[in-house]
């Protein structure tokens, strides 16, 4: 299998997936295979289908989870096996739309004053204030924060796509403030523990979940919930979905069109056209 793996590695690395990708795709192949017990040579369309089966019944993964391995076993036997027939043939789930849960403004200004250390509000404050994503918050470099121009320029997005992000005055006051109070050496705005690296998805989900104890939040939030915040409120202020989209950095104004969904502020504004309609004597309806 070593030599395998190290073939997919550099699969992925030539068709530009990100480091998150090629680890998650390389453990969900380790884990099929291992499930199925045989050489990978040996595996066919029957242990992909049992696999699965088994990914459904017995661990009960979400659609979603299910389809990263969906996706996995497909690469692995597409590109690295070069076994195109099986590959076509994988079947994927229907991933069901669910809208994303979104914390309110007050909540969010909850969130941030409960961060345990300054480091962490900062953190919460750059999310939520520019809409990152936790990849893209993590691998923030301190020349990345442009103060002449007043934006975040974005490297590491999705897909390898740059961008830049909103810098606020307020935004651009604290991480100054966490600048003179932690001078971190970098190369990373936000170090983690060992010298030249960035803080964990780890890390920063449980930094969050503290905070969001600390301020006794009944809704359930996690680092990507002030990205969905970020968006939610500034469609709820008036500003226009292309907009959000740019600011998001998606590549289609279908994944930003979610949002549309959850405006509560917007949906209290829509009138009803059962309210406009003319008056009725309730009498000849009976």
């Amino acid at each position: 299998m070593r030599p395998l793996r190290d073939q997919m590695i550099e699969d992925l690395r030539l068709r530009g997936r990100a480091q998150n990708t090629i680890d998650t795709y390389v453990r969900c192949v380790r884990k099929f295979v291992e499930w199925a017990g045989v050489q990978p040579a040996r595996l066919t369309d029957q242990h992909v289908r049992g696999f699965l089966l088994y990914l459904m019944d017995e661990r009960r993964l979400s659609c979603a989870s299910h389809d990263v391995y969906v996706g996995a076993i497909k690469f692995f036997f597409g590109v690295t096996l070069k076994r195109r027939d099986i590959a076509f043939d994988i079947p994927r789930r229907k991933v069901p739309m669910r809208l994303p849960s979104v914390p309110s403004q007050g909540e969010v200004a909850e969130l941030i004053d409960n961060a345990s250390i300054p480091k962490h509000r900062a953190m919460f404050e750059t999310l939520y204030g520019a809409g990152l994503r936790v990849s893209e918050l993590r691998k923030l470099r301190i020349p990345d924060i442009d103060s002449r121009s007043m934006v975040i320029h974005v490297h590491h997005a999705k897909r390898g796509r740059e961008r830049d992000a909103l810098l606020s005055p307020h935004l651009l006051e604290t991480l100054r403030s966490y600048f003179r109070d932690y001078r971190p050496a970098g190369p990373y705005l936000f170090p983690g523990r060992k010298p030249g690296e960035c803080m964990t998805r780890a890390a920063v989900a449980q930094a969050m979940k503290k905070a969001a104890r600390n301020a006794g939040l009944r809704t359930h939030v996690h680092p990507h919930s002030l990205r969905h915040a970020f968006a939610t409120h500034l469609l709820e202020s008036g500003v226009d979905l292309r907009t959000v989209q740019v600011l998001l950095g998606h590549a289609s104004l279908s994944s930003t069109m979610c949002y549309l969904h959850v405006t509560a502020a917007r949906m209290r504004a829509i009138r009803s056209p059962l309210d406009s309609l003319p008056k009725r004597d309730s009498k000849k309806t009976e």
